[in-house]
């Protein structure tokens, strides 16, 4: 059976005066429902009086979040401080507070830009927004901020290993390598299992052209595509590794009531919260494979023994009879809750998998899986997930 699912995220930005801004951010779905609120000077993008609060959350641990978001104290909101947001707030405090923070910072940028114009306007320039932001460099003193969000709408150039590259929407790309089937690396085939696009995911910030060429810079054999509650069509897959002569492979992070699942080998596109025993009947009807995504996310910085949870426990729990695998190494979760994972891993003698998790290019690669053999199409990665022959590995 499924439910409708829906998330709205809203953003507003006012100015309290001529040197600070206002911000207020919700994120309200049929999971979750938070509010962010923090004030920033206009002059530096620094961001003070930071404050958060939830009105609809899943576990007991959920509210301590609120206590960490005060170490965002004095963020300096520019391009490039998502992967500081993620690293602090995401991991110590809260993934949602985290995304939420991602996307106040990019309306703070944009409200910056729009407040110089109109001051531009107001000393008689006629230039439209889109030829302000083009034409000259901002004056001095809080002008500096404009000048340093207009950069927002610029891809960071990423560093390809070899001279030889070629541009691909706005990044470098190593230049191609041998074509056909891909080989076992010194280290086996590796694949990151986790990975998050923009705009398929609506909580990642990069697309997935950018995603496979970062994959294919730090040297990752494949990346497997696991948009939210999004289906990818062999096409659009095929399409990509033509392009950039790489493997890339699709599967799907799907809602359930018990939990965020990691499905490969199943191609229904379902919509909204489903029973997690009803998609296992459909997965296994099709010889798929589900892995349970960071199964014990929402621990914060406690251990498993300041909330009385122990690994006999954990592993009692009903999901863990419904999954073929369970996901050990999770780039988005602290280490408690992955070394849970791994001990109810062990415990139950179900297969390990690593993966980032990535919803930005910093962190692609961060976890993966390495497999003993090539991987070549998603039905041999189907077949290998079954068989087993492989691990969770730390890749960057």
């Amino acid at each position: 059976m499924i439910s409708e699912f829906n998330r709205n995220k809203v953003i507003n930005v006012v100015s309290l005066d001529a040197a600070t801004l206002a911000v207020h951010g919700i994120l309200d779905d049929s999971i979750y429902s938070l509010e962010l609120d923090f004030k920033v000077r206009i002059d530096d993008l620094v961001c003070f009086a930071v404050s958060g609060r939830w009105l609809r959350w899943t576990t007991p641990e959920c509210p301590e979040a609120l206590k960490f978001l005060a170490q965002a104290e004095g963020f300096c909101l520019e391009p490039g401080i998502d992967e500081k947001i993620h690293k602090i707030i995401g991991r110590t405090a809260c993934r949602h507070f985290a995304n939420l923070f991602i996307e106040c910072a990019y309306a703070v940028r944009e409200t910056v830009k729009l407040l110089h114009w109109q001051q531009a306007q107001a000393d008689g320039s006629e230039l439209s927004l889109k030829d302000f932001l083009q034409r000259g460099k901002p004056q001095e003193g809080v002008a500096g901020a404009t000048e340093r969000s207009t950069a927002a709408a610029n891809k960071v150039e990423i560093k390809a290993d070899s001279a030889a590259a070629v541009a691909v929407d706005g990044l470098k790309e190593p230049a191609k390598k041998t074509a056909g089937n891909a080989a076992v690396g010194k280290g086996g085939f590796v694949i990151d299992l986790h990975v998050h696009t923009s705009p398929a995911s609506p909580c990642a910030s990069d697309s997935v052209t950018a995603m496979i060429i970062e994959a294919k810079r730090i040297g990752l054999q494949g990346i497997c595509l696991t948009d939210h509650n999004y289906l990818w069509s062999e096409s659009e897959i095929e399409a990509l590794r033509r392009k950039h002569d790489f493997p890339v492979f699709r599967a799907n992070e799907i809602v359930t009531e018990q939990g965020d699942m990691l499905v490969f080998g199943f191609y229904e596109d379902v919509q909204g919260i489903i029973k997690l025993r009803e998609l296992k009947r459909r997965v296994a009807a099709v010889g798929g494979f589900i892995v349970a995504a960071h199964p014990f996310r929402g621990f914060l910085t406690f251990g498993a023994d300041d909330i009385g949870l122990t690994r006999e426990k954990a592993a009692s729990r009903e999901m863990f009879q419904l999954v073929d695998g369970i996901e050990v190494l999770n780039g988005k979760v602290t280490e408690t809750e992955n070394g849970l994972a791994q001990e109810v891993a062990q415990a139950l003698k179900l297969p390990a998998t690593g993966g980032s998790d990535a919803h930005d290019v910093s962190t692609v690669g961060f976890y993966a899986t390495v497999f003993t053999q090539a991987v070549n199409s998603e039905k041999e990665l189907v077949a290998a997930l079954h068989k087993g022959n492989y691990q969770p590995v730390k890749f960057r």
